[in-house]
């Protein structure tokens, strides 16, 4: 169970430290898995998938048939398909907003450079399946990549339940692989005997899933490592019962997942940690949240709201909830996947239905980049035509440029138009 302890320089060291513990061991276990798969294909992909998730696939049982993503949207109920609507309409308007644009620009008289926006030819989007299939993450993955144009879409996911394939076949993916784990993820990097490998994977997974995708990103291009789901709630004041309620939600989606409360309040972190036991309590006592709370939670009490801020943007979480949303505090908090502002903003409507992207950042990585967008399916071509006369008034500065770097074969790229 969650604990409240006084946040100083050596626990926040201690936090991020085990963070990168966690990234070590499973790099050693993926390292193995990867290798394998690249080296003996089909044969090594069925064989960890018998090992780590107890099915048994045959050759010819690795893909999803038509007729079963047909069969599945027949027998989910209209109930379940009016909320994949609703969420999925919502998704795509936002990827719409997102998708970058086309553009031209006169740098100078008879110099126009632009830019072209091409999508990638094929992407492999990676649903995690543990307790069940992550219906929310098919749509965060294969709708940008479906606004973005990418003709190729391959979805791999290790339990392809009824609610998965019927959002499949309703968003019209015909390629659904009944694999996952590190296993998959080689798989698309450097294809077997029947999974193609794929320009770019993206998506989110457990530590084994993020390090494996570590391990094969010099070959083949990934989003961003997306592992195990992490909160930080950082709240002055709040309603204790949303703030346990938050982070039981998130606590629960992995063993490995890591939930804090970061405030200034000692009242309030008591009054939460009460709250979070009655909760827990109605849980049933399989759910993961037990776990990940008793290992990865924690409820912290920051000495003033400086050093609250700052271990805020040293962490730098997957998600950041900001439930007083006040105005001085947002302006100095920058290193998130993504925020959410005010009491109402629960953690499970950015899950599932609000539109923005769910796969974020995790482990840190939210210092340097933002969550899942159309601009991870495209490549934008830097494009410029140069006229004579413009080609007269830059001719001189390239000369020069190239002189001074000694590259004599760019000085008569220029001089024999001269």
């Amino acid at each position: 169970m969650m604990r409240v302890v006084k946040l100083t320089e050596a626990t926040a060291r201690r936090l991020l430290a085990a963070r990168r513990r966690q990234d070590r061991a499973a790099e050693r276990v993926a390292a193995r898995i990867v290798a394998d798969v690249r080296r003996r294909g089909d044969v090594a992909l069925r064989a960890w998938t018998r090992r780590l998730d107890g099915v048994a696939l045959q050759p010819d049982s690795i893909w999803v048939q038509p007729q079963e993503l047909r069969a599945a949207r027949r027998a989910v109920s209209r109930e379940f398909l009016r909320a994949l609507e609703h969420a999925a309409r919502n998704i795509r308007r936002v990827a719409e907003q997102q998708k970058p644009r086309p553009w031209t620009l006169m740098v100078e008289a008879g110099v126009r450079v632009g830019q072209w926006v091409r999508p990638l030819d094929s992407v492999g989007c990676y649903v995690p399946g543990g307790r069940y299939s992550l219906v929310s993450t098919l749509l965060m993955t294969v709708i940008p990549a479906q606004v973005a144009g990418v003709k190729k879409i391959l979805v791999v996911c290790p339990r392809s339940n009824m609610a998965l394939l019927a959002a499949a076949d309703r968003l019209g993916v015909r390629a659904v692989a009944r694999v996952g784990g590190a296993q998959a993820i080689a798989a698309l990097a450097y294809g077997t005997q029947t999974i193609p490998p794929v320009d770019k994977i993206v998506g989110p997974g457990n530590r084994y899933v993020t390090a494996a995708k570590r391990l094969v990103s010099a070959d083949c291009a990934i989003d961003f490592l997306a592992g195990p789901t992490e909160l930080l709630i950082l709240a002055r004041s709040g309603t204790p019962r949303f703030l346990a309620a938050d982070l039981l939600a998130q606590a629960e989606h992995d063993p490995d997942a890591i939930a804090v409360l970061l405030t200034t309040s000692r009242r309030l972190a008591g009054a939460v940690e009460r709250e979070l036991a009655r909760q827990l309590r109605a849980l049933p006592r399989t759910n993961p949240a037990r776990r990940s709370l008793s290992r990865n939670g924690h409820i912290l009490v920051a000495r003033n709201l400086e050093d609250a801020v700052r271990f805020a943007n040293r962490f730098a979480p997957e998600h950041l909830s900001l439930p007083g949303a006040e105005p001085a505090l947002l302006k100095r908090l920058h290193a998130a996947g993504s925020v959410f502002l005010g009491p109402w903003s629960a953690q499970p409507l950015g899950d599932y239905a609000s539109g923005n992207n769910h796969v974020l950042p995790t482990g840190g990585w939210a210092r340097a980049r933002g969550g899942l967008s159309v601009g991870d399916f495209v490549k934008c071509l830097s494009v410029q035509r140069i006229s004579r006369a413009g080609f007269r008034r830059l001719a001189p500065v390239a000369k020069v440029l190239a002189q001074a770097e000694n590259l004599a074969a760019h000085v008569q790229a220029v001089e024999v138009r001269e």
